[in-house]
């Protein structure tokens, strides 16, 4: 389903790091990071080559909103995750794709294949 998807995951929690780096390698992806932390991810955002982000919205109590900007600037898709609803997002991203967790890892991979497309 995601044969050769470059894919940047910028996720804290390393568990669901984890899963989702294996789980879309195993749909044939293949992923930058995973990074947990906003410096970092602010660096691949601006030099790594990757078709579309999964940026968990909190980082570790810091938000994930500069690595979208960056991404909205260099026409990267991007889906935010979180565990919190998606209200509380800045105007500019209102509206924008969120994935609730804990979500289902056949719903991410349909997600990620229908931006990229």
């Amino acid at each position: 389903m995601l044969d050769g998807v470059r894919v940047l995951i910028v996720e804290d929690w390393l568990p669901l790091a984890i899963e989702a780096k294996d789980r879309l390698e195993t749909a044939g992806a293949h992923v930058v990071g995973p990074v947990g932390r906003l410096a970092r991810a602010l660096e691949l955002a601006e030099q790594a080559e990757f078709d579309v982000a999964l940026l968990d919205i909190d980082l570790n109590g810091e938000r994930v909103f500069p690595v979208a900007n960056i991404l909205q600037v260099r026409g990267i898709p991007f889906i935010l995750m979180t565990g919190f609803g998606s209200s509380g997002l800045p105007a500019d991203l209102n509206g924008h794709r969120v994935l609730e967790k804990p979500f289902d890892y056949d719903e991410l991979a349909s997600r990620i294949a229908s931006v990229v497309t």
